[in-house]
């Protein structure tokens, strides 16, 4: 994508330095592109580096926003050296750089004349690259279990299969298993929630995925682990759950809901539920009451995924008569995982099929996990856990896990 010619570039690289020196009062980033450099920002310490290789770059991002950041780094355009991209993404973030525009008049007008003039050469065209997202790519960065949801961490220098066992353990604590429960996990993915809380806690359980692949490799996982008598795969999606069970858990499937379908899950949910049963449902949420949906997530990573708002969901629990016991925002604990994740991406990206992971897509993938961490260190976005009864008159802990 051309951005207009030298003058409109220049323009707009002027625009945004001072768009960022105004925004950015927690650090300092030292912009360099051909031919010059410049450092923004008021606060102290080093530097973040943005090495701008194609002068383009500053009306894409001004045009279009993390979108145009996400595709100007997929393509090349620009680089952060020693692995800090994550943290670029973060102090950008945290200072609120489109809020700063409005206090700024004569620097919105420039910049709503280059967003007109760019869109209008490059309207907005919704397409995504296509990508057959194998088992080789999740195993390039998940942990052994290949749970790709956010894990517990008891320190900051927790590894990435200890986050996940402890979240496991954690998710198991909450729901109280005990041996002989029957656990259902709607949108279990590779099935290891299932696996441990079958090995750890002695349940018996049953798995849905709305995902071929998933669902065959978390079959075999199963075989391999010894328990295809106690937890049993079905390819199928909430609107299938069948039978009564003493638990029911949900892990970072709720955000692939339409809005208007949430009442319809939340529901079977409960029906599903034993009297005085528990269901633990794990969500990326919304913190604000408005959800404004990251563009660059929406065209490449999830698109149509949600992230509801805590207030949506207790109003279905109440009108269910599910009992709201505890809940948990665990988005620091994100920014761990997501970290995590990065770091082994970034060590065995190399090694995936180039014919099918090319260049551009690899970059693209480190942006979301990049992103991810600086989403859950300085936006409105939440990681909720919560653990809700059906009923209200049923045995209650003392104290939460």
């Amino acid at each position: 994508m051309a951005s207009g010619g030298a003058e409109t570039k220049a323009v707009a690289r002027t625009a945004f330095l001072e768009l960022a020196d105004a925004a950015i009062e927690t650090g300092r980033v030292r912009v360099t592109w051909p031919g010059g450099e410049a450092t923004v920002g008021r606060g102290a310490g080093t530097p973040e580096e943005l090495r701008v290789h194609e002068p383009a770059f500053f009306p894409r991002v001004l045009a279009y926003g993390n979108l145009g950041m996400g595709e100007a780094y997929m393509d090349g355009w620009f680089d952060v050296p020693d692995g800090r991209l994550p943290d670029l993404l973060t102090l950008l973030l945290r200072s609120r750089l489109d809020q700063e525009v409005g206090r700024h008049p004569s620097l919105a007008l420039r910049i709503a004349g280059l967003r007109i003039a760019n869109r209008v050469r490059h309207p907005w065209r919704n397409v995504r690259a296509h990508y057959d997202l194998g088992d080789d790519l999740f195993e390039a960065f998940l942990d052994p279990t290949l749970t790709y949801s956010c894990g517990y961490a008891a320190a900051e220098r927790d590894d990435l299969a200890s986050l996940q066992r402890q979240k496991l353990d954690r998710i198991c604590d909450k729901l109280r298993l005990a041996p002989g429960e029957r656990l259902l996990d709607v949108g279990c993915g590779f099935g290891g929630l299932l696996i441990h809380a079958a090995r750890e806690r002695g349940v018996t359980g049953v798995g849905l995925s709305v995902s071929e692949r998933h669902a065959a490799t978390a079959r075999a996982r199963v075989e391999a682990a010894s328990l295809a008598g106690r937890v049993e795969i079905r390819l199928a999606d909430h609107r299938a759950i069948e039978g009564t069970f003493d638990k029911v858990v949900s892990v970072g499937m709720m955000e692939h809901l339409r809005p208007r379908q949430l009442p319809g899950f939340v529901r079977r949910v409960a029906r599903a539920l034993r009297p005085d049963g528990l269901a633990l449902l794990h969500f990326i949420g919304c913190g604000r009451s408005r959800n404004e949906h990251d563009p660059f997530i929406q065209r490449y990573v999830f698109p149509g995924s949600d992230q509801p708002r805590l207030s949506r969901v207790a109003g279905e629990l109440e009108r269910n008569e599910m009992a709201v016991l505890d809940v948990e925002n665990l988005i620091r604990h994100y920014a761990l995982t997501a970290r995590r994740w990065l770091e082994a991406f970034r060590a065995n990206g190399d090694r995936l099929p180039p014919e099918r992971y090319d260049a551009r897509f690899r970059r693209m993938w480190e942006y979301y996990l990049s992103s991810g961490v600086a989403a859950s260190l300085a936006s409105d976005g939440a990681l909720y856990q919560v653990l809700a009864a059906k009923g209200f008159a049923g045995p209650r802990p003392l104290a939460r896990v």
